[in-house]
């Protein structure tokens, strides 16, 4: 201000400025140093504070256990877990403190500090302190080291509702730097419900029971059609500690909606009546964990029993690779709708309850318009999609169940709830922030609002046994909890939808491009729909179909299945083995090769044989052969005929057709076999038919013998003329002319002429019958 009134509107030279300041400074020198000594022998005096290290730190905090999960009034609060030394330095005077700090008021803030877990950086709120510390003398490098500290809740300062973070820190010091300071940090959270609240949530929680495929389209050859399976991989996830086992185990005594894939009841079942496995090599060996099914299925039954079934789609068919690349291929929505229709009865039929099927699931929820089209053309209303694919534009979380148009209805499930579990969570730390990360979430869905919401939490298709574990803690700690009420899925697709919640599908080009590379190829729909053709073709001959039909169905429909994501080699594998054992079955009808033939006549019958090695016997079937030079060989008249064909399991027949020959030479001959419906089955058999028996010489003979029996008949007319001439010259008794030849030489019968020596060769074609064999 004084530089200013010196010359108004105007600015103070730089030599004028640099002076006053300068004794400015010089003025206040005595005033600054008497209050900086007081500052500085305070500093001196009292302990430095913790200073904070690099993000990373060099010691590693784990939060093994966190006792109540949901914590309430009178509660103590347990934490254990360990610290490890990750430097090449002793920690020394080490603690570990716990910090609470301030509430979480949304839930991005709760998955911000979920993502920042480990940081050491930003630790919020200050350490408790005094009696609730864990102390460490020294922290030897590699070397983990255990802590528990036992805290009552009210010694915690918790306000009001809401979701706190808890920081566990480990602080000390090092050589290189010998103050204490924060070496290590990890973030959970507490949820923190003092009163009841207003409206609960009504939760919904998946639990889903899905596998890969294990059983090929091979049966056995006895009465039971003894099933192959790829490997003995399903024996393991079904045994005592198995990943199947363990969500049965633990599934029983949730509040869940149970997910069924019915192809794994059904390889399950086949696997308790007696199984083989493919050993390499197109060999088998028997299956040894028969027991080990049964009891499996024994605890299915319990464990299902009052619960909500949902069953998939025979094998879980990618709905999502189907839309994308399956729909122009002719017959594959057919496959949908089959997988559909045997589900119901396979879930009933194997654990005797009644599931539903008018639910679809695309995979991870993520769905556009042709996704939607073809999840309900097989007759489900309602598909399971997820937030983050169907998005609202809202403060809050609205209800699951929203229109989509077409009498469709989207069951949304939340993408925070539902993904909490997925990661590695064999470690007792990483489970226990899982689990305190969806408590989280889930309060914080209750405290956005004071209506009442339904919610659904569909976890991935194929939890581990870690994840499912974690899963079924968070829900038994939910079920504690005074904020959310189980409920079934079927109700939570019936709650009334939010005004506000979308219901617009999103576009084609909004579907995750890492789930586009996963997805199946056109070519592969292309595969499954050849491999039907032909068994279509082969059913329609066979005396009992079933024995093929189903095998094969079922294999074609775990052709299709949603388990192959990221298995593309695999998943090309399991295709072409079922195209080739079906080739291997359709060629076990079939014509027997043929040499040349030769005629001996110019007539014969020419046999062509059928061999049937199935077990069942084969009709319906059609053996045509067909001559290339009719002009030559005639079959029947024509330059082709057909019969009709019947041959009994693992037997042979021969079918004969009639042939005529006009000239000599080679003629080829086809044979096929035809179904009635006139389509070819199987290869063709050409063979040549040679004619070699109509030659000039025989046109000679036989034109010789004619001739002579001309001149014979003339002689013996000649002979009775002149006798008849004789006779009459008697009667008249003029004397007989004796002939130039002397006595008896015109008389037309001699002693030995009163009959024929032989009759006449007749001129009438070779009888059939008359081959030459193969």
């Amino acid at each position: 201000m004084a530089e200013a009134a010196d010359i108004p509107g105007s600015t103070p030279s730089p030599a004028r400025r640099w002076l006053r300041r300068t004794g400015a400074l010089l003025a206040g020198a005595p005033l600054l140093a008497g209050l900086l000594l007081p500052a500085a022998t305070a500093a001196q005096a009292a302990p430095e504070a913790p200073r904070e290290a690099s993000d990373a730190g060099t010691v590693s905090v784990a939060v093994d256990a966190l006792t109540p999960e949901v914590p309430t009034d009178g509660d103590t609060l347990t934490v254990s877990g360990t610290v490890t030394n990750n430097g090449k330095q002793a920690v020394t005077d080490a603690h570990v403190d716990l910090r609470v700090g301030s509430v979480l008021t949304t839930r991005s803030a709760i998955a911000d500090v979920a993502k920042r877990s480990a940081s050491v950086s930003g630790a919020t709120g200050s350490p408790l302190g005094g009696a609730y510390t864990a102390k460490f003398t020294t922290l030897t490098p590699g070397v983990a080291q255990p802590f528990t500290i036992t805290v009552p809740v009210d010694k915690l300062d918790l306000g009001g509702d809401g979701v706190y973070p808890l920081g566990v820190t480990l602080s000390g010091e090092t050589a290189a730097q010998s103050w204490d300071q924060v070496l290590g940090a990890r973030r959970t959270f507490l949820p923190w419900q003092s009163d009841a609240p207003e409206a609960t949530t009504r939760t919904t929680v998946l639990w889903p029971l899905v596998s890969t495929v294990h059983v090929t389209a091979e049966t056995g050859s006895n009465q039971q059609q003894t099933p192959v399976f790829l490997n003995d991989d399903l024996a393991a996830e079904i045994a005592p500690g198995g990943r199947l086992e363990q969500l049965v185990a633990l599934g029983k005594s949730l509040d869940v909606t149970w997910v069924i894939d019915p192809d794994l009841l059904a390889s399950v079942d086949a696997m308790s009546g007696g199984y083989r496995v493919q050993a390499g090599d197109d060999t088998t060996v028997p299956g040894t964990h028969s027991a080990v099914a049964k009891q499996f299925l024994a605890e299915l039954q319990g464990a299902v029993t009052g619960k909500e079934v949902v069953a998939l789609p025979f094998a879980d068919p990618d709905l999502a690779s189907l839309a994308h690349n399956g729909t122009n291929v002719t017959g594959t929505l057919s496959q949908l709708k089959a997988a559909t229709d045997v589900a119901a009865t396979t879930v009933d039929t194997v654990l005797h309850v009644t599931p539903s099927t008018d639910f679809a699931w695309p995979v991870d929820g993520a769905v556009d318009p042709s996704i939607v089209k073809v999840a309900t053309s097989a007759g489900a209303d309602k598909v399971i999609a997820r937030s983050d694919s169907l998005e609202d534009d809202l403060s809050y979380t609205p209800s699951a169940a929203r229109p989509i148009g077409g009498g469709t209805t989207a069951v949304v499930a939340d993408y925070r709830l539902s993904t909490a579990f997925q990661g590695d969570l064999t470690s007792a730390s990483s489970a226990t922030l899982a689990v305190q990360n969806f408590l989280a979430q889930s309060l914080a869905v209750n405290l956005q609002n004071d209506k009442q919401r339904s919610v659904v939490v569909a976890p991935q298709r194929m939890p581990t046994a870690a994840q499912a574990q974690a899963l079924a803690k968070a829900v038994t700690a939910l079920r504690g909890g005074s904020w959310s009420q189980a409920q079934a899925l079927a109700a939570t697709a019936a709650v009334k939808p939010d005004p506000g919640a979308t219901t617009t599908v999103p576009g084609r080009s909004s579907y995750p491009s890492a789930l586009r590379k996963q997805e199946m190829a056109k070519s592969a729909f292309q595969d499954i729909a050849n491999t039907q053709d032909k068994l279509d073709n082969f059913k329609v001959i066979l005396t009992d179909e079933s024995r093929v039909v189903t095998p094969f169905g079922r294999a074609i429909n775990r052709e299709m299945s949603t388990s192959w994501r990221g298995r593309g080699t695999a998943a090309s594998s399991y295709r072409q083995g079922v195209a080739a054992h079906l080739t291997t079955l359709t060629d076990q009808v079939r014509l027997i090769d043929k040499s040349e033939m030769k005629l001996s006549g110019r007539s014969a019958m020419i046999p062509v044989t059928v061999q049937n090695s199935l077990v069942q016997g084969v009709d319906h079937l059609v053996l045509r052969i067909t001559s290339t030079n009719p002009t030559r060989l005639e079959i029947a008249g024509h330059d082709w005929d057909e019969q009709s064909v019947t041959v009994s399991g693992g037997h042979s027949t021969s079918v004969k057709f009639a042939t005529s020959a006009n000239t000599n030479g080679k003629t080829t001959v086809i044979a096929q076999l035809y179904t009635q419906d006139g389509q070819p089955y199987g290869k063709e058999v050409v063979f040549d038919v040679r004619v070699t028996e109509i030659t000039a010489t025989v046109m000679l003979v036989i034109g010789g013998g004619f001739l002579l029996l001309v001149l014979a008949g003339f002689r013996m007319y000649t002979h009775r003329k002149r006798a008849a001439a004789r006779a009459a010259h008697e009667d008249a008794g003029e004397p007989a002319e004796e002939s130039a030849a002397g006595p008896g030489a015109d008389d037309p019968q001699q002693p030995s002429d009163e009959t024929p020596d032989t009759a006449a060769e007749s001129t009438d074609p070779s009888g059939t019958g008359e081959r030459v064999d193969r």
